[in-house]
């Protein structure tokens, strides 16, 4: 509209400077600039052409427009005072005056006859540029250098313009995307390097040059968001920096133009784009400058060449005319892996991954071997792999990059190690990339783990030996980098276990692969450990147990195979293992100890001596025994100047000492396995000799060190825990045997000093605390040595009890005479309560310890009348404490309390058990309690509700102990303090689910005390509150099971177990009383949650850990909890298989326990939930029909009376495979048991077609196991005839899985037939034989024919024996093995017989029969109901005999062809013919589905192709068709028959075109399509599958032109049918014409 405003302006007016004056006057709108703008450039195309009027007039109006309207009006713009618009400006408005107004100043420029306008103006915005005014201002600015910019000369303005280019890159440099958001000054900044760099640089000469030197300066991008506007800026110069031969190079044609090729920093920056840039449109710039490189050095043919940066190595690029074609085909090949990638889709990119092998092939010279390309090229490709949002194409690059080692041999090169460290690490930080892979195992091992472990294995190998060592370091420092997840750490540390030995670590390397934190302040080496960051402290805290510990013992060899010993000393040795968790890898007695005994003895003389003083401060000396001598020497020696009075020494350097000491005397063994066996105890004694001297000085020296004393005490408990075997009798071992001895002939010296301690006052600050827990620890390890080797009563133990019985009792007694309670009081009442808990805990473990009568003496009556709960009053400070001991006292005395009161429980759950005889079941039934707490339940119990509220979380077992005994009791009595106390419990169990450590101790004495036999009893009996609170804590333990698993495994274990052994006794109570509980069982046989996959991925890995046996030292110290889902439906399984069906009470469990897992079975079919394959709901089903076969032979024929209907009616459900087979299984062994029943079963043959559907298939399945059934009928022949009735019938049918199944029945009954000489079938026999001929040679290979010979293949046809085949492996392995169910449903026999909590019941077949069942794979035929095409799921080329039916005594009638019965029905429409027939098999969506039909219609294709044509009655199909389906013809063909579709098409002569963008595809503009064409559209989010693709004739794809790279398909298939129609319309046209 301004433009012809503007051209009638001019027409009419002959005053231009009164014109152009009229337009400058008023409001500066966005209109008014406008026309100004094109009137401007009018006059100058008027000028241009020789045209305009007013020659001298026009120049001066030129300058008086830009000096009095537009430069004020842009200074307005920039934020400055002059003449400016209306502040209130939109924003949308003020970027068109912007624009306008820049455009107008540009006419003026170049109407005012003069250079000076330009420059001046030119020089101001540069001016506002520089000194960073607004962001506005900023951007106003580069619109007018963007402007003027052309107008200035190149050689008279060269400093401004060189100037204008430096200010414009920093500008557009400076916003590198970093920033918080997006803003203004971003704009300008892309206002600068999209407009103003290319105008400058067009300008060529020194702008050019200043661009350029800008661009390659110094500060090369390093972030992945600076690399976009340098890549945008070196893009918008192309032209420039990579011009092609003859281009125009400006006004300074004459001057070189830098030439980017030969720039190494040019390279790095595309290769950051190409490999980092987080945008798709940065890649893109960054893919257009390397192709453009490519073309412009074919174009010239001169030999061009780019080094790296180092001038050493490959050329980053180069060029030579001889290998034109071979660089050609190695950058086309290049450049479409990139652009491949951009599609994020696997199944387009997993065909184009072969090219990248051929990149390697062209990389590296077959004359030297050495690389032609510089590698850092591939590893673009491979980061852009890695750092894909898709994880499957991650883990496609990751093991491709891992397979690089195994066909090939390539050079070495830095670039390789750096990216293995940096961005390969990186990746393998995902977890998920080490899931199984489809058809594995579990616990078969991750095969990018194995991929891993095997190239890292290779590439070390290959390394020189001088860059060996730093790879290593730097490796495993990467692994202390960053908090890795359990699994990927685990596979990275068994990878570096398996680096063959070398000598490339040395103790900054063994420093890095130290492990769990450390307390180091006592050994005064911190400064060695100040800058390494352990692998497991920073990676591992948090990881489940097996795993973190099996990544210890691969860490510990691989610091034996890796560690130069020469470089490291003996004491950094023990310091390092000293990070290993014994409890977790390190175990005395495994195979791991054992290796690193033998490292030991193998490197004892090489190990280094220390420079300067080590940790321990003692000399080093080369021999191992000399320095464990030396270590327990001055661990032994108490550290002069400090207090006796200070805290505790810690724990860590007992465990060191300990370790070491155990260590030496096993590698001593090795050396005199087969000389003097005396020796070892030599050693031994020289190694303890300073111990043992100081333990029998403990009890004579009162003046011995406290310090002293407890560090041996603390010596002597480590010694004695360390050195126990794993997975052995201690017995058996000659070393700790001889500790024993040691520690029995010190024991009088020891429990002297210890009874000393603890009952004579000096123990009298909260830190001798921990000093009383240890001399209670060593005394009740004394206790259990002296128990092991026989007990006498006159030992040092005995006379030691008594004394600190009657102290402890005396101390408690005492009160303060009404004074305030002094620390040291309170601290002595905490010890004696502590020593008095560890007897009655020894008492009640060993009856042997025994001191008193049965009858209460004054002990078991001071402990029953002790007030339960009673605090301790926190005592005020006293004067001579030091400001330690009163913060201590005043922040930790809750903790004392707490366990004050948790060692009175401790005592009173010994009194509870001991005289539970004597606990009325009410409170008034005694009068005069002798021992109240135990007399008087009911105030016992309420007390016990007080200390759970006070207890901490990890003391209330105690509590819950005392519960057990008091709840039977009283639960008649007083239900609801039980019901209280119970819900209690709970609630503590609940808030400890996620406390690892204390959660499984506490819950299992919840269990035992809530679900103790009597307790359920009587809850039971009563039916009161208690029933319904334990059946609600059932359940909400079973709830909790699905989040953290184990805890259901708890409670069934127990429960199982308790009602084992009361079952066993005559008077079945607990049986009976567990009929009440039956719901438990049932949910233990259906338990089994479906897992996430990262789940699933952790259990796989274990299980792994788990397969490799003793060779993993983790799987013999950690200890098998048995917490998996498995092991709940395992007990309940052997449980229900110690039932014996002869007694009353089991067989009664039994039959409830049926009746409800079918009414389970008939409730999961009836839900609403989706039921698909492996879902929730399929395994629930098939856990009730296994469960169900389990407990068959307990049923007799009255039961099966009652619930033969129901197995039946379960039989026409549709179900998937696996649960047809057990049905069917349970059907044939009834019927082979009770053949009476075989009447209710031909009953069920007698139902409506179509209510049967394909369900009859499951009982025509069972016919083809007669041969079973009628083992137990002597008359056959009924039965065979009953049969073969039944069986002929279906032979008819419409569906082609009942013909076939039909069929396969009728094979078995007529084999049975002529082998039993039935003479009355004899009518029938050329029928019958006429048609099983026919089907069993019938021609061809369609689908019919192949799918006869896999049934007839079929595992439960071919090889299953219903009766043979009876058996648990078969139950729940080997038939859901073979059914296809998912792998976490299998369960191995194996792990029956590991689960020895419950007893295994001889009697019952544990083991596979002598069939091969167990030797077959999983076929390719699946039995499940899926509708009426069950069967046609795998058709093949001749997919047109599927619908074809089998009529046994007439041939088949001839083959139709398709093309005739399209033709026949577009007559009958009576519509013009068409030969195109779109295929839209592979589509999902019914929108999509429902467009494409109205369009196909619309342009008169001959079909359309569909997936399944249930989806025409669907709501949003039909919403877009608008009833085209019913003029379409529109065919079935399943995603599975395409091949066989598209093969049969291509005989007819059918062209198969693709829509897909692909290597070899043809530009849609550019295809003439045959007149016989079929369209394959691809899959919405997956495209054209790559086994599909090598089928088509031809791609064709849609050009474009914007970023996004693909079309919705509905639109992508419409314009090619317009197209395809187009063009038949032309041809017709031509024709006719």
């Amino acid at each position: 509209m301004e433009r012809v405003l503007a051209e009638t302006l001019l027409s009419q007016s002959r005053d231009l400077r009164g014109l152009l004056g009229a337009l400058c006057r008023g409001e500066a709108s966005a209109e008014r600039v406008e026309t100004l703008r094109f009137l401007l450039q009018r006059l100058e195309d008027a000028e241009e052409r020789g045209g305009g009027g007013g020659a001298g007039a026009l120049p001066e109006a030129a300058r008086e427009v830009a000096a009095g309207f537009l430069v004020p009006l842009l200074r307005g713009l920039r934020g400055r005072p002059a003449g400016a618009p209306d502040p209130d400006l939109p924003a949308r408005d003020r970027r068109r005056v912007l624009r306008a107004a820049t455009a107008a100043l540009r006419s003026c420029a170049r109407l005012a006859g003069g250079p000076q306008l330009a420059a001046a103006l030119a020089e101001e915005a540069l001016r506002d540029l520089v000194a960073g005014g607004p962001a506005a201002g900023a951007e106003a600015a580069v619109e007018v250098l963007a402007a003027v910019g052309p107008c200035l000369r190149p050689h008279e303005d060269g400093p401004l313009l060189e100037r204008v280019a430096q200010a414009a890159l920093a500008l557009a440099l400076g916003a590198d995307g970093e920033q918080d958001e997006a803003g203004p000054l971003e704009d300008a900044a892309a206002l600068a390097a999209g407009r103003l760099l290319p105008a400058l640089g067009q300008c060529g000469g020194a702008a050019l040059r200043a661009v350029w030197a800008g661009l390659v300066a110094a500060g090369a991008p390093s972030g992945p968001g600076r690399v976009g506007p340098r890549l945008l800026v070196l893009s918008a110069l192309a032209e420039r920096l990579l011009p092609e031969p003859g281009a125009d190079r400006g006004p300074r044609a004459g001057e070189e133009d830098p030439d980017a090729r030969r720039c190494w920093r040019f390279w790095r920056t595309v290769q950051a784009g190409l490999a980092r840039a987080p945008d798709a449109l940065t890649r893109k710039r960054a893919r257009y400058l390397l192709q453009r490189a490519v073309e412009v050095s074919a174009e010239r043919g001169a030999p061009c060449a780019c080094g790296p940066r180092e001038g050493t190595g490959p050329s980053l690029f180069w060029w030579c005319e001889k290998k034109k074609d071979e660089l050609l085909k190695f950058w086309e090949n290049y450049i479409l892996i990139l652009e491949t990638l951009e599609g994020n889709q696997i199944h387009v990119i997993k065909p184009v991954l072969p090219k990248l092998n051929s990149l390697f092939e062209y990389a590296v010279s077959e004359e030297n071997g050495c690389w032609l390309f510089h590698p850092s090229w591939h590893m673009c490709i491979y980061k852009r792999m890695f750092e894909s949002e898709n994880k499957i194409l991650t883990r496609e690059g990751v093991i491709h990059f891992l397979e690089l080692y195994e066909t090939r041999s390539l050079p070495f090169a830095p670039e390789f190690s750096e990216f293995i460290i940096g961005p390969l690490m990186d990746a393998l930080s995902e977890s998920s990339l080490y899931s199984r892979s489809p058809g594995q195992l579990i616990g078969s091992g991750s095969p990018l783990g194995l991929k891993l472990q095997k190239f890292l294995v290779t590439y070390v190998s290959l390394l020189p030996e001088e860059i060996k060592s730093s790879f290593l370091l730097k490796f495993i420092q990467k692994m202390t980098s960053r908090h890795w997840c359990a699994i990927p750490i685990l596979f990275l540390s068994k990878a570096l276990a398996n680096v063959p030995r070398c000598k490339a670590l040395g103790i900054e390397g063994l420093l890095a692969l130290r492990l769990p934190e450390l307390s180091l302040g006592i050994w005064k080496c911190t400064f060695l450990f100040s800058d390494v960051r352990d692998v497991l402290q920073r990676t591992m805290i948090t990881h489940q147990i097996l795993l973190r510990g099996a990544a210890q013992c691969y860490l510990l060899q691989t610091a034996m195979n890796l560690v130069d010993v020469e470089k490291v000393t003996l004491s950094d040795v023990s310091t390092f293992l000293m990070s290993l968790r014994q409890e977790e890898s390190l175990g005395r007695g495994t195979s791991l100890w054992t290796e690193l005994c033998d490292w030991l003895r193998v490197n004892e003389s090489c190990f280094g001596r220390a420079s300067a003083c080590n940790p321990t401060g003692l000399p080093e000396t080369p021999s191992l025994n000399a320095y464990v001598k030396n270590l327990v020497q001055e661990y032994i020696t108490s550290p002069a100047g400090e207090r006796e009075d200070c805290f505790m020494p810690d724990w860590f350097e007992a465990k060191l000492v300990a370790m070491m000491v155990l260590l030496a005397i096993d590698v001593e063994g090795m050396k005199t396995q087969y000389s003097e066996k005396r020796r070892t105890q030599n050693v031994l004694r020289i190694f303890l000799d300073p111990l043992l001297d100081s333990l029998l000085k403990l009890g004579t020296n009162a003046y011995m060190p406290v310090l002293r004393a407890d560090r041996c005490l603390q010596l002597l408990l480590k010694l004695l825990h360390t050195c126990m075997l794993t997975g052995s009798g201690a017995r058996d071992d000659e070393v700790f045997t001889l500790l024993q001895s040691f520690a029995m002939s010190a024991t009088e010296s020891v429990s002297d000093f210890i009874l000393r301690r603890l009952t004579m006052n000096e123990l009298s600050s909260v830190s001798d605390l921990d000093r009383c827990h240890l001399y209670l620890m060593v005394l009740t390890e004394l206790i259990n040595i002296h128990l092991k080797v026989g007990w006498k009563r006159g030992n040092p133990i005995w006379r030691v009890i008594s004394p600190l019985k009657n102290a402890s009792i005396r101390h408690l007694q005492d009160t303060d005479s009404g004074q305030e309670p002094t620390l040291a009081g309170q601290i002595q009442r905490v010890v004696s309560m502590a020593a008095l808990a560890t007897v009655c805990e020894a008492v009640d473990q060993k009856p042997e310890l025994q001191l008193d009568s049965l009858e209460p003496g004054p002990t078991e009556r001071f402990l029953a009348s002790l007030p339960l709960n009673q605090t301790l009053q926190k005592p005020h400070p006293e004067e001579h404490s030091s400001f330690s001991e009163d913060s201590a006292a005043s922040q930790g005395w809750g903790k004392v309390v707490a366990q004050y009161i948790h060692d009175q429980w401790v005592c009173l759950s010994f009194l509870l058990r001991k005289y539970h005889t004597l606990i009325p079941s009410s409170e008034g039934d005694v009068p005069d309690p002798v021992l109240p707490a135990v007399q008087m339940p009911a105030r016992t119990l309420q007390s016990a509700l007080g200390a759970l509220t006070v207890l901490p979380s990890d003391q209330v077992l105690p509590v819950f102990h005392c519960m057990k005994v008091l709840v039977p009791k009283l639960l008649t009595s007083s239900e609801s303090l039980c019901v209280e106390s119970i819900d209690m419990a709970w609630k503590i169990i609940s808030a400890l689910s996620n406390t690892q450590l204390i959660f499984w101790s506490n819950l299992k004495a919840f269990v035992q005390f809530v679900f103790d036999t009597k307790v359920l009893t009587i809850a039971a009996k009563i039916k009161g509150q208690a029933y319904f609170k334990i059946k609600e804590i059932m359940y909400k333990m079973i709830e909790m099971s699905a989040i953290k698993t184990g805890v259901f495994n708890t409670l069934i274990s127990y429960c199982c177990k308790s009602w084992i052994v009361s079952a066993s006794d005559v008077s079945q109570v607990s049986l009976s009383s567990a009929k009440n509980y039956s719901e438990l069982i049932l949910e233990a046989c259906i338990f089994g949650t479906v897992f996430r996959r990262d789940q699933r991925l952790i259990q796989d890995v274990q299980t792994y850990i788990e397969n490799l046996g003793h060779d993993c030292a983790a799987n013999t110290v950690i200890e098998n909890t048995k917490r998996e889902d498995h092991y709940v439906r395992i007990c309940a399984v052997k449980f229900l298989c110690l039932l014996h069906g002869s007694n009353m009470s089991h067989k009664l469990f039994m039959e409830d326990l049926a009746i409800k897992l079918l009414d389970k079975d008939e409730s999961v079919s009836k839900s609403r939930t989706r039921y698909y394959v492996n879902s929730q709901q399929h395994r629930l089903k098939n856990r009730v029909w296994q469960t169900l076969l389990v407990l068959f032979p307990s049923f007799d024929q009255n039961f099966l009376n009652r619930i033969i209907d129901k197995i039946f009616q379960a039989g026409f459900i549709n179900n998937q495979a696996s649960i047809k087979y057990f049905i069917e299984w349970i059907i044939i062994l009834i019927l082979h048991k009770f053949p009476q029943f075989l009447l209710k079963f031909w009953d069920c043959f007698s139902y409506c077609e179509e209510n049967l559907k394909t369900s009859i298939c499951t009982f025509l399945s069972v016919l083809s196991h007669l041969d079973i059934i009628t083992q137990n009928i002597p008359e056959k022949k009924p039965v065979l005839k009953q049969a073969l009735v039944t069986v002929l019938q279906w032979c008819f049918s419409h569906n082609f899985s009942i013909r076939l199944y039909a069929l396969a029945a009728l094979k078995k009954v007529w084999s049975m037939c002529k082998a039993l000489r039935v003479e009355e079938l004899e009518a029938l026999t050329s029928v019958i034989e006429s048609s099983l001929n026919q089907v069993e040679n019938m021609p061809g290979t369609g689908n019919a024919k192949k799918n006869w010979q896999r049934i007839q293949e079929h595992f439960f046809f071919a090889s299953f024996h219903p009766v043979r085949d009876y058996c648990l492996e078969t139950i729940f392995y080997n038939l859901p093995r073979l059914s296809g169910l998912v792998e976490d449903e299998w369960i191995a026999i194996g792990k029956f017989t590991r689960f020895t909590d419950i007893p295994s019941d001889a009697g019952f077949q544990w083991y596979l029969s002598p069939t091969h069942l167990c030797e077959l794979k999983p076929g390719d035929w699946a039995q499940q109901d899926v509708g009426s095409h069950s069967g046609e799921a795998d058709s093949q080329s001749e997919w047109t005999d599927v619908q074809k039916k089998i009529i046994p005594w007439k041939n088949n009638a001839p083959d139709l062809d398709l093309e005739l019965v399209f033709q026949d029905r577009v007559a009958k429409l009576g519509k013009s013919i068409s030969r195109l027939i779109v295929v839209a098999s592979l589509i999902d969506k019914p929108t999509n589905l429902g467009g494409l039909c109205r369009t196909c219609e619309v342009f008169g294709a001959s079909a359309l192709v569909l997936g399944s044509l249930q989806c025409v009655g669907d709501k949003q199909f039909q919403g877009l068709s608008v009833s085209a389906e019913q003029w379409l013809p529109l065919v079935e063909v399943k995603p599975p028959q395409l091949i066989d579709f598209l093969q049969q098409k291509k005989t007819e002569g059918y062209t198969v075109i693709g829509v897909e963008q692909t290597a070899k595809s043809v530009d849609l503009t550019q295809y003439s399509f045959p007149e016989r064409s079929l369209l394959l559209l691809g899959n919405e989010r997956e495209g054209i599958p790559a086994n599909l693709i090598q089928q088509l004739d031809v791609c064709v794809e849609i050009p474009q032109q914007g970023i996004i790279r693909s079309l919705n398909v509905h639109v992508s298939g419409a314009l090619l049918i317009w197209e395809y129609t187009r063009q038949q319309l032309l041809r017709h046209g031509g024709a006719e014409s």
